[in-house]
């Protein structure tokens, strides 16, 4: 066994976001705290691996192997997981070896690193990547980059009836959609699968436009067999993938202190203000009710030697 039953999920507050941009236009909105979920195995990234862990324990693997970043909020809570529950783990990193906080946490956790330098990295989606690193570690499931593909994407449909089952305390009857930083599209696609239409799915791209989440998600809802669909994947990374400025930095301080929500750079920070420009834009209605979808990543704030300066 790899990992708690399948049927168990950790639990995640939904709370009501107090900003003063958002009264003036009308709107509600409750943000579902999944970083609040698990001090390690935190944000979605739990949700992304629960299916590929019970396809694991399916298949009699011993562990996973899986592709990120010096950085990777995906690989730092697989990692955690192995740890914790006692299965073999392995990264793929994209670059040349680093020493940073995270891959400092990969290595403390027990995980074995392999630098694939850039080019190498970028072959991920190659036909064939995978054989070389089936033929070392053929007791492994290969997992793809965050978590993705369909079962990353089954994982995240349980969000839907965690924030239904909430809704009454808020003194909601029902909400007009969902809103989410967007890095590989996987959790977009599990709310669009568990939605079927019903309810829009907003995905702010923390990642540039012509990253693929959008043949990436297209994919997932192919092969899911999805015929009705209701998204929409709108440019919120601001210059490119871990592109941070003065202007989000502010945000993400501001939005601390009046809201008491902590926010990292990278991806909430940018989708909430990416929300922000949107609702003072016009974009919806006075009444509107959202769900934000706190997607965590807080680990990686420590990849930041000051506010202003990126590692």
């Amino acid at each position: 066994m790899l990992f708690p039953p399948s049927d168990w999920l950790p639990e995640a507050p939904l709370n009501l976001v107090n900003l003063d941009w958002l009264k003036s236009a009308g709107i509600e909105v409750a943000i579902l705290r999944l970083d609040q979920i698990d001090p390690l195995i935190s944000g979605n990234k739990w949700f992304k691996l629960i299916e590929h862990l019970k396809a694991a324990d399916l298949a009699g693997a011993k562990g996973i192997i899986s592709l990120g970043g010096a950085h990777s909020n995906h690989l730092h809570a697989l990692a955690a997981a192995g740890k914790r529950f006692g299965f073999k783990t392995v990264g793929l990193l994209r670059g040349h070896p680093q020493d940073t906080p995270t891959v400092n946490d990969l290595q403390t956790f027990g995980m074995q690193l392999h630098w694939l330098g850039y080019g190498g990295y970028r072959a991920r989606h190659e036909a064939g990547f995978w054989e070389p690193w089936r033929a070392q570690y053929p007791d492994l499931l290969p997992v793809p980059e965050g978590g993705g593909g369909l079962p990353g994407a089954k994982g995240c449909m349980p969000l839907k009836t965690m924030v239904s089952e909430q809704l009454k305390g808020l003194g909601w009857s029902g909400f007009d959609g969902w809103w989410l930083a967007c890095g590989t599209g996987t959790t977009l696609a599990g709310l669009v699968l568990a939605e079927a239409g019903q309810r829009p799915v907003y995905g702010a791209l923390a990642v540039p436009d012509d990253h693929g989440v959008a043949q990436q998600v297209e994919s997932i809802v192919r092969e899911a067999g999805l015929q009705n669909t209701a998204y929409e994947l709108i440019s919120a990374s601001r210059g490119g993938f871990a592109k941070v400025d003065p202007l989000l930095l502010a945000f993400i301080e501001q939005t601390e202190q009046a809201g008491g929500i902590p926010l990292e750079p990278l991806y909430t920070g940018k989708a909430l203000l990416a929300l922000k420009h949107q609702v003072e834009g016009g974009r919806f209605a006075k009444g509107a009710r959202l769900i934000f979808v706190h997607t965590g990543g807080l680990q990686g704030l420590r990849g930041f030697l000051s506010p202003l300066v990126p590692l």
